[in-house]
């Protein structure tokens, strides 16, 4: 790995940190990370962009502030939105998968996206579910998704659609992984 690599690796997992403490405090936090991860991957395709994003998680879990509202630490993903920050690692990887198998185009981030999104909201609310049952007690399939998962689609859409012209105009600037 080149040193630009490594270091435009090391950028976007800064750039993570910074869109996690934009945050809107909510049972699930509003945050830009999505957008991070998308441009990561849009910028540095998705090997480095994965990379970035697993960068990222690694900062948290030994204990820098990095996720929303400056937390970090295990604690933070063993928590019942913990699954949705391992869940932004599988976005990246959805979109590294798709790249390898079907290229780097426009459609294939887009619809790699779109995908990495479905597979964050699922494991993400699974395991929602699953500690919040343990921890709290019972709760519907339905008011996990209206808490955690519904009000986010639009604004989640919105920063893959940022992404892709940022993308578009940016991807010169950084190497490709």
């Amino acid at each position: 790995m080149q040193t630009r690599q490594l270091a435009a690796t090391a950028l976007m997992a800064a750039l993570l940190a910074l869109c996690a403490w934009l945050t809107i405090p909510t049972v699930v936090p509003f945050t830009m990370q999505t957008f991070g991860i998308f441009l990561a991957v849009g910028l540095l395709g998705g090997k480095l962009g994965s990379l970035a994003v697993g960068v990222y998680l690694l900062l948290g879990i030994v204990g820098l502030p990095v996720f929303s509202g400056f937390s970090g630490g295990i604690g933070t993903l063993a928590g019942v939105t913990g699954g949705y920050l391992l869940g932004f690692l599988l976005i990246a990887l959805m979109m590294w998968l798709a790249e390898r198998l079907f290229g780097t185009g426009t459609a294939v981030f887009v619809l790699s996206g779109l995908v990495g999104l479905a597979v964050c909201y699922t494991f993400g609310t699974a395991w929602f579910l699953v500690l919040y049952t343990r921890s709290t007690g019972p709760i519907g399939l339905w008011s996990v998704l209206w808490s955690c998962v519904l009000p986010f689609v639009i604004p989640d859409l919105c920063k893959l659609a940022l992404a892709l012209v940022l993308r578009r105009r940016l991807r010169r600037a950084l190497p490709a992984g």
